[in-house]
């Protein structure tokens, strides 16, 4: 039988964020309920409240969670009520092009649930990265759920759902970042930091954190950062390069998404250098780049979708990690909040107060 449970919805653009009882059906094939235990407030959840993602109003918002399964549909095999479980917006079909092609975290055709959660009146919603897990309870493609240790808090492991695996995946999956090489990390919020830590996990030598924040530079440094560099003092450039003898980074991860940051981002590489960008840019932005510098420069420019994430593979391992004391996911949790603190952890986190406030049921 539907459940009503309580919802964070934007209704329209630009307005505030408000509590309403949202209708969660029953999973039907391929479905699971999921009974919400944590999830943070990303970034993402503010660009749908803005209109930045689509129109597609009302949205319900949040989708880095974690949770218990509560009960699943016909056909579900790979989790089962009971299950401690990260919720993520890659659940892969097996067969479109990219899977086939054994690349699945490429995947173009990404599963969410088929039905619909509503509002009492029959509104349907539009569920964010298609979870929507600022509710109660929530309903996804069972694909969505990753099973994990369930002695892992909940504050954290639901982290990994987006921006700290955004972050970490940039480094050690996009950036193929080695023992031994030098990083660069431009932009230290929540996921520019993950990417610091992600570095230092794949055995970075040296990360450099570059940000306009002394206070998030001294959180970078913190975790595992081993220079910062505040760029409204001086050019970030030449910076990273008089830390790496002259040469630049041998990769340079960009977490703004500014045309600006991109190209400090491009010159801060060393010579067949990787860039990749993993900050969210809005679609009027532009890069002019001499094409001529684009081709002696050599290397490779890329762009990091979910840290090129495959949750099946990486949601445990960095689970196990976090257990055994060796990746520290509490400390992006800055703040635990209620559901109704949504809306002032959206001014927060425009004010870069805070790595993570994270929704506690």
């Amino acid at each position: 039988m539907a459940q009503q449970v309580q919802g964070v919805i934007a209704r329209a653009k630009g307005e505030p964020v408000r509590i309403e009882t949202i209708v969660v059906p029953d999973p039907g094939p391929g479905e699971a309920v999921v009974k919400v235990q944590a999830c943070g407030v990303c970034h993402t959840d503010l660009h749908y409240r803005e209109g930045g993602i689509n129109d597609d109003f009302p949205f319900l918002l949040g989708h880095e969670a974690a949770g218990v399964v509560e009960s699943v549909g016909d056909g579900v095999t790979e989790v089962a009520p009971g299950d401690f479980v990260i919720l993520n917006w890659r659940a892969v079909c097996g067969q479109c092009r990219a899977c086939l092609r054994g690349r699945p975290q490429y995947c173009f055709d990404t599963h969410n649930a088929k039905q619909k959660m509503t509002l009492t009146d029959g509104t349907e919603l539009s569920p964010a990265l298609g979870i929507g897990a600022f509710a109660e309870k929530t309903l996804v493609a069972a694909g969505q759920c990753t099973k994990v240790d369930p002695a892992a808090s909940p504050a954290a492991a639901g982290l990994l759902g987006c921006g700290v695996m955004a972050g970490i995946g940039a480094a050690i999956n996009t950036g193929n970042v080695g023992r031994g090489d030098s990083v660069a990390v431009i932009g230290c919020g929540g996921v520019g930091n993950a990417a610091v830590v992600g570095a230092r996990l794949a055995g970075a030598a040296k990360v450099i954190a570059v940000d306009i924040d002394d206070k998030k530079l001294e959180t970078a440094k913190s975790l595992g950062a081993t220079h910062t560099v505040n760029s409204r003092s001086g050019d970030p450039v030449e910076a990273i390069r008089e830390l790496t003898d002259g040469n630049g980074a041998d990769v340079v991860i960009e977490a703004v998404g500014r045309p600006e940051t991109y190209e400090q981002a491009f010159y801060a590489r060393d010579l067949a250098g990787t860039v990749v960008l993993v900050g969210v840019p809005t679609p009027e932005m532009r890069i002019d780049l001499p094409l001529l510098d684009v081709f002696g420069r050599g290397g490779a420019l890329k762009s990091s979708w979910y840290g090129d994430c495959l949750p099946s593979r990486d949601f445990p391992m960095l689970i196990d990690l976090y257990q055994q004391g060796r990746l520290d996911l509490d400390a992006f949790v800055t703040e635990t909040i209620a559901l109704a603190d949504v809306e002032k952890a959206f001014e927060r986190m425009h004010h870069g107060d805070v790595l993570r406030s994270v929704v506690v049921f």
